[in-house]
């Protein structure tokens, strides 16, 4: 499709979305507009456009793309509230938050915070790319001098605080051991491992989440809530060297004494919170940020804890909210001034805490996920205050996830236990209403009449009961898009937008994953690497076949037995099979070759790189058959290419 034709198959916003956006600006408090300030203030300088490349000229991150974002008055497209969320996080460039404390912010989705000591810096979280973070220090050092960096800090799990740890200083420095490299306890363990055994499913989501793919501007991408985007340079993990374990913990470093908080699954499931008390700054990692945040992400992960977050807001407003001159927090813009600081805490707080609570309540009245979701609101005093707003999460969506994480998918109702996958069902639904035609034309009418949400319900059923009706998938792409422009949240209406482009144009020719990091890789246990095997297995091949592997990691003094059998590849750590089809022996490095880069363990058996005896090609019958994942598939239409072993869903007999 020629771009022509993409520019026009976008629409402007119907009647109803203007409509609702004029209710939008006037029930919203857009008199109020601290931030603005805030967000600009401690200003020291920047680079053109917030403009990043890699050492082939590739860009990396800019803002120049989102140069419309200059205009006051929100576009009817965009919804007001969100408008004024992007414009706030168009702020970029180095920002001094007190004498002493300073903050790149805008050169990617997350800040980087720098603290100065007697003689160096201490560095807070990484940003995401290396080619960000080295462009985020050779800012600070051509406005504060340059000096060494003593300590680089991760206050949570998250890439886009670790993934350009090589790029704060030159890798033989960190390497080097003289740097500290703190964070809190289980650190590498969440890092690798919360996208790890379903990151291919992930990484297709968060497109959806993020919206990388989508047009910049007012019809297409504004921003992430968060921040802008996610930058798109090169990553790499660095190991920490010394990991805060408890509350209460104290370290020195270059003169200046860090206290800290852990805040365990809570926005990430290894997090904590730093008190400065000789800067009088409290940094709050991103557990109190200016944005309602997520509970469960678009693009999947563990339910997140409502009740604890709201409790170790709690704690850090009685540990220090009497003693902070500045909150600051690894998204978005401080707050300063101790009464602003415990305000916005008590708002933090209680507005996770409102939430949890009233989920709960409803749950217990028997009121389902939907249901609470459309009924629960906000009090006024949460409702009008801008960082409570849902740019990032949503209350709708974070209702959902604490119903999830108390009950599970199931509302109770057998109708919703076994239901059919969405084809199969949208071909009864389609016949049960009386056909395409009949569809079409109810749809049609109601989304000339604003009645979106249920539109988008009814032609998904039709697309994935026929994918190739281009009146149903041009209808409903026209519904998402109208769905997107009312969007408040960035995350929402990211996901709308790239569904309206995918219906319109097809998914995007995305090359294939890049190899995993090697650092990401050696952080992995090999426990972890036998369970994303234990993943990719195909039953179809593997029926009938047993096979028991014995395996020395001899660097880590690893042992494990690696068994395939019942279609089911299983490891058992510190024991050795003594009647095992095969053995190997190998350094970790080694095993990381074999398994993802490509190397053949029959030429590493040769080379000596693998000891082995026994059926050695035994572990080449494993990897034989092992699925590979797509880089894209489909999502708001029926998957056109499946591997399964299991009859048709319409075949299959009650109680299987």
């Amino acid at each position: 499709m020629h771009s022509q034709d993409r520019v026009d198959s976008r629409k402007d916003a119907t009647e109803q979305v203007q409509a609702a956006q004029r209710r939008a600006r006037e029930g919203l408090p857009f008199s109020d507009d601290a931030d603005f300030g805030d967000a600009a203030r401690g200003f020291l300088g920047t680079r053109e456009g917030a403009r990043i490349t890699s050492s082939n000229g590739r860009v990396v991150w800019s803002l120049e793309p989102y140069d419309f974002l200059s205009e006051e008055a929100a576009p009817a497209t965009v919804h007001p509230s969100l408008w004024r969320q992007a414009r706030l996080n168009m702020h970029h460039g180095l920002f001094e938050v007190t004498r002493g404390v300073y903050q790149v912010r805008g050169f990617d989705i997350a800040n980087m915070t720098l603290v100065e000591g007697e003689t160096g810096v201490i560095v807070i979280d990484a940003l995401t790319s290396i080619e960000g973070a080295r462009a985020a220090m050779e800012l600070y050092f051509e406005h504060r001098g340059r000096r060494p960096v003593v300590a680089l800090m991760f206050t949570h799990t998250h890439s886009d605080h670790w993934g350009g740890g090589r790029g704060v200083c030159s890798p033989e420095l960190l390497d080097s051991g003289k740097v500290a490299i703190i964070a809190p306890d289980l650190f590498m363990e969440h890092a690798v491992s919360e996208n790890v055994i379903a990151g291919p499913a992930m990484l297709r989501r968060a497109q959806f989440q993020f919206g990388p793919l989508l047009d910049k501007g007012p019809r297409g991408h504004v921003d992430c809530g968060l921040g802008k985007s996610m930058a798109m340079g090169a990553a790499s993990l660095v190991a920490p060297t010394d990991l805060v374990k408890s509350t209460g913990e104290r370290r020195s470093i270059d003169g200046i004494e860090f206290q800290f908080q852990m805040a365990p699954n809570s926005e990430a499931p290894a997090e904590m919170h730093i008190f400065l008390a000789g800067y009088r700054v409290l940094n709050l990692a991103e557990n109190a940020t200016r944005t309602f945040h997520n509970l469960l992400p678009f693009r999947g992960a563990d339910v997140r804890d409502a009740l604890a977050w709201s409790r170790y807001i709690d704690e850090a407003l009685s540990m220090w909210g009497a003693e902070a001159d500045v909150l600051i927090g690894q998204h978005h813009w401080p707050v300063w001034g101790a009464e602003s600081i415990q305000r916005h805490l008590r708002q933090q707080r209680d507005l996770y805490k409102f939430v949890h609570d009233q989920t709960v309540r409803l749950m217990n009245h028997g009121y389902t996920a939907s249901e609470i979701a459309e009924e629960l609101r906000l009090p006024p005093s949460l409702e009008n205050v801008w960082h409570a707003r849902g740019y990032y999460g949503h209350l709708r969506h974070n209702v959902k996830a604490i119903y999830q994480k108390y009950l599970g998918w199931y509302d109770a109702n057998p109708a919703n236990l076994d239901p059919l996958p969405p084809a199969h069902a949208g071909r009864k639904f389609i016949e049960y209403m009386g056909g395409a035609d009949s569809v079409l034309a109810h749809a049609r009418r109601d989304f000339e009449n604003g009645e979106f949400r249920f539109v988008a319900q009814a032609l998904s059923h039709l697309v994935f009961a026929d994918p190739a009706n281009a009146e149903g998938r041009a209808l409903l792409a026209d519904t998402f898009e109208q769905l997107g422009y009312l969007a408040e949240s960035a995350a929402w209406r990211n996901a709308y937008l790239l569904g309206a482009q995918e219906l319109r144009r097809g998914m995007a020719p995305i090359p294939p994953r890049p190899a995993i990091p090697k650092d990401t890789l050696a952080a992995l246990r090999t426990e972890q690497i036998w369970d994303m095997l234990g993943v990719r297995v195909r039953p179809e091949l593997a029926i009938g076949k047993t096979i028991v592997m014995n395996w020395r990691v001899s660097d880590r003094d690893e042992t494990f037995i690696l068994t395939l059998d019942n279609c089911a590849l299983t490891c058992l750590a510190g024991a050795r099979a003594p009647d095992a089809d095969a053995s190997y022996s190998l350094l970790r490095r080694t095993l990381d070759d074999v398994v993802f880069r490509g190397t053949g363990l029959a030429d590493a058996i040769a080379s000596g790189a693998v000891e082995a005896s026994g059926r050695t090609e035994s572990f080449e019958d494993v990897l034989a058959l092992l699925d590979e994942f797509p880089r894209m598939f489909e999502v708001v239409e029926p998957r056109r290419k499946v591997r399964t072993s299991q009859a048709n869903v319409e075949s299959q007999r009650p109680g299987n």
